[in-house]
């Protein structure tokens, strides 16, 4: 059995719940017979995929909804074998180039002179190019945009690229130049309340109001949250009555702790300490950006009102620096020492004041 989030999903661009004005635009350039190549971008849960999912769909019909998942391995020039899961239908490819880390342009110059190279089979089809669409392509190289750019120059009679991205602050130019842009905002609380009425009354029963708007406030804008807390607390309490909290996840939890260290104590002790907890939540999966941010809003909230902006400055500034670099913890710890260093001066001159 699927989750809501999946298993309720609008299928078409006419039943999408909000941003009609970009659902309309998306079926004229369907029904037009000149389909650009794209590129969505956007906070994540505000419905990138979901909009490109039911663009195919008016581009291609139902049939792009058959999909099957292969695995496919690429071989790197130093020979290691490198595996990358790729979902397809008969009309399109989804990768995700970023899983090959370093060897991402080896995998978009295989994948889409393969495609490209290749007819359209389907004689039923609408159209006569195929899609390829690419998850996470703010996440590419700069060798792999630059082979990207080539690519869509190269092969437009029969290929049209989709790029799905959460800024495009790190996409090149002559890319972003290249595609059609698809600003998909995050939906107001408005219309985060709908959709929510709408996956409560899919699932048989009522929401109340005090509940809806709890969800609401805890997602910040995270559509996808917001429908899989409301399904976590339908499992906890079937009536949805009485004081419903709603928990945070573990290493939301954990990264609030690392900012506690942080606030409490400063020394070098103290740093090799919570080098050893970014270390765990890295481990885990938990992207570099999502936990310094995380960490960083968590500090804000603790520090006198004169520290924020430049605490925040600085969270800026090494997150830029981590996005070019390639050792994250490196970056992590560096903004950890300027926090502390910060925060050591501001007390000291506080102390200091006191003397005259």
């Amino acid at each position: 059995m699927s989750l809501w989030v999946d298993q309720f999903r609008p299928r078409t661009l006419d039943t999408l719940h909000y941003h009609k004005g970009l659902s309309e635009r998306l079926k004229s350039l369907a029904a037009s017979g000149d389909f650009p190549h794209m590129l969505f971008y956007g906070p994540s849960g505000a419905g990138k995929k979901t909009r490109i999912t039911c663009t195919l769909r008016q581009l291609f019909g139902a049939g792009v909804e058959k999909l099957k998942i292969d695995q496919r391995v690429f071989l790197s020039p130093s020979k290691r074998k490198l595996e990358i899961n790729i979902v397809q239908s008969n009309f399109h490819i989804e990768i995700t180039p970023s899983e090959a880390g370093s060897y991402d342009r080896l995998v978009i110059q295989e994948i889409l002179k393969e495609i490209a190279q290749t007819q359209q089979v389907d004689l039923n089809a609408k159209q006569r190019f195929k899609v390829v669409i690419i998850n996470e392509a703010d996440s590419l190289s700069r060798d792999a945009q630059a082979a990207l750019r080539r690519t869509m120059e190269k092969y437009m009679s029969n290929m049209r690229i989709i790029l799905c991205a959460n800024s495009t602050s790190r996409l090149i130019a002559p890319i972003k130049s290249r595609c059609l842009l698809m600003r998909v905002a995050a939906p107001s609380p408005t219309e985060m309340h709908d959709v929510l009425k709408f996956v409560s009354k899919r699932a048989g029963f009522d929401l109340p109001e005090e509940v809806s708007s709890k969800i609401v406030d805890d997602s910040g804008g995270n559509l996808r949250k917001a429908i899989l807390v409301l399904e976590a607390l339908k499992m906890q309490s079937p009536d949805l009555t009485g004081s419903i909290t709603i928990a945070k996840p573990d290493w939301e939890t954990y990264c609030n702790k690392v900012a506690d260290l942080i606030v409490s104590e400063q020394s070098p002790a103290r740093v090799m300490e919570v080098r050893t907890k970014f270390y765990e939540l890295l481990s885990h999966c938990i992207p570099p950006t999502v936990i310094l941010k995380t960490v960083a809003e968590r500090v804000v909230e603790r520090v006198d009102e004169s520290l924020k902006a430049e605490i925040m400055h600085w969270a800026a500034f090494y997150e830029v620096r981590m996005r070019v670099g390639n050792k994250k913890i490196y970056h992590l710890e560096a903004w950890v020492v300027k926090v502390m260093s910060l925060y050591k001066h501001f007390f000291y001159d506080i102390d200091m004041s006191g003397f005259d």
